[in-house]
């Protein structure tokens, strides 16, 4: 046997029994998926709102700031009631998309009446467009998991 036959031979008996085997397929999770409101595919139905700029900018200063202000208090508001799933903003985009809700939701109207609360809506700051939108129902899981990587403030 040559050297390189003795090292292909070590390398190979070195290496776990178990890489060879396939990865265990996850269990299902009936408990899981009735909460989330999976469907048989693990999907439920969403409404998904893209925030645009609107018709009138509120200027610089204290009122910007407290609108502002209510429009986070609004989605952390939404997000404790599990209503709203996911939230952020786009990143300076030519074409005025300011950010995202998406609503645990099926009903456009729903996501409407609930978009309509926030301050930047109701002061024209922006303007609302409404998708319906299938998706994955492990996004339900993301309010809870997004809560475990924030540090709390310092005292």
């Amino acid at each position: 046997m040559n050297l390189t036959s003795i090292c292909l031979l070590s390398v190979l008996l070195a290496m776990p029994a178990a890489a060879a085997e396939p990865a265990p397929v996850p269990a299902f999770d009936a408990e899981l998926a009735r909460r989330t409101g999976a469907d048989e595919r693990g999907m439920r139905p969403y409404v998904l709102v893209i925030l645009k700029t609107g018709p009138q900018r509120m200027p610089d200063g204290e009122a910007r700031q407290a609108m502002f202000a209510g429009h986070f208090a609004n989605m952390e508001r939404l997000s404790n009631e599990g209503k709203l799933v996911l939230a952020g903003p786009f990143v300076q985009d030519p074409d005025g998309w300011r950010g995202l809700f998406v609503f645990a939701l099926d009903d456009v109207e729903q996501a409407r009446a609930l978009t309509e609360t926030d301050p930047v809506i109701v002061n024209g700051e922006m303007v609302a467009e409404y998708h319906r939108w299938y998706g994955s129902a492990a996004n339900m899981l993301l309010s809870d998991l997004h809560k475990r990587l924030v540090p709390p403030p310092a005292p």
